[in-house]
């Protein structure tokens, strides 16, 4: 699996639009791809590109992303 989501990093870092928003859990400007039961969070108008945390899904998402934003 690490080596799956390792590959994800090399997409974003060519195609940083290809996750989503998710208004519904923050609304800092970070994206979010989805990879079996995790959560990439990313910033998409870096460079290089940020990975801002890699969380499991079944976490609270909201309650974890603003101490990392």
């Amino acid at each position: 699996m690490e080596s799956v989501i390792r590959a994800k990093f090399v997409y974003l870092a060519d195609f940083p639009q290809g996750g989503h928003w998710r208004r519904d859990l923050t609304a800092a400007e970070v994206r979010f791809l989805a990879v079996y039961s995790y959560l990439i969070v990313y910033r998409p108008e870096t460079t290089p590109l940020q990975i801002v945390a890699i969380l499991h899904a079944h976490r609270d998402v909201a309650k974890i992303l603003p101490k990392r934003v």
